[in-house]
């Protein structure tokens, strides 16, 4: 269905790009317009069947799955990278979120939807907003080390790790 979605817009706008360039003084605009529905007909095929593989239960569930696994990882990473920071060398910690922590946050990032067909908006709201301060906090704590502002390290770095504690508890309270 997907691949047939895709084709029709393929068509339709070769088809109406011809119309609209083979007479310079007048378009044909019968044949433009009918050509412009066959790729409007395409986009609908296509929403619709990634709409249904988005909403299918095995998808739904494998990636609520994805989530809190990574949203674990991503806690004890914090965890782990705040544990071993060194006060005099405060450039290293911007190199270890680097290292460990991109993976996770994508996983989450590509599959954080699923909350909210499986829970409703009101529920992923809540879970992406410990989520996004976290990462907020992730990103100043990045910049502060970048600049080696140790102080500010160790504060935001421990708030993340709060914030990012209190997503994956919000996630497991809706999995009860």
């Amino acid at each position: 269905m997907k691949k047939c979605g895709y084709l029709l817009v393929f068509a339709g706008f070769i088809a109406a790009s011809l119309v609209s360039v083979t007479n310079v003084l007048q378009v044909n605009w019968v044949y433009f317009s009918v050509f412009l529905i066959i790729c409007i007909i395409g986009i609908y095929l296509i929403r619709s069947s990634e709409k249904k593989e988005t909403m299918h239960e095995e998808t739904l569930s494998r990636n609520m799955k994805a989530i809190e696994e990574s949203l674990e990882r991503i806690v004890d990473d914090v965890k782990l990278i705040r544990s071993g920071i060194d006060p005099n060398k405060p450039q290293e910690v911007h190199k270890r979120i680097d290292e460990k922590l991109p993976d996770h946050l994508e996983t989450f990032i590509e599959s954080r939807k699923t909350i909210g067909h499986m829970y409703g908006l009101q529920a992923y709201g809540h879970v992406m907003n410990y989520f996004a301060t976290a990462e907020r906090y992730l990103n100043r704590v990045w910049s502060a080390s970048a600049d080696g502002y140790i102080d500010e390290i160790m504060e935001y770095m421990e708030r993340s790790e709060r914030q990012f504690e209190e997503a994956l508890a919000a996630l497991r309270v809706l999995g009860k």
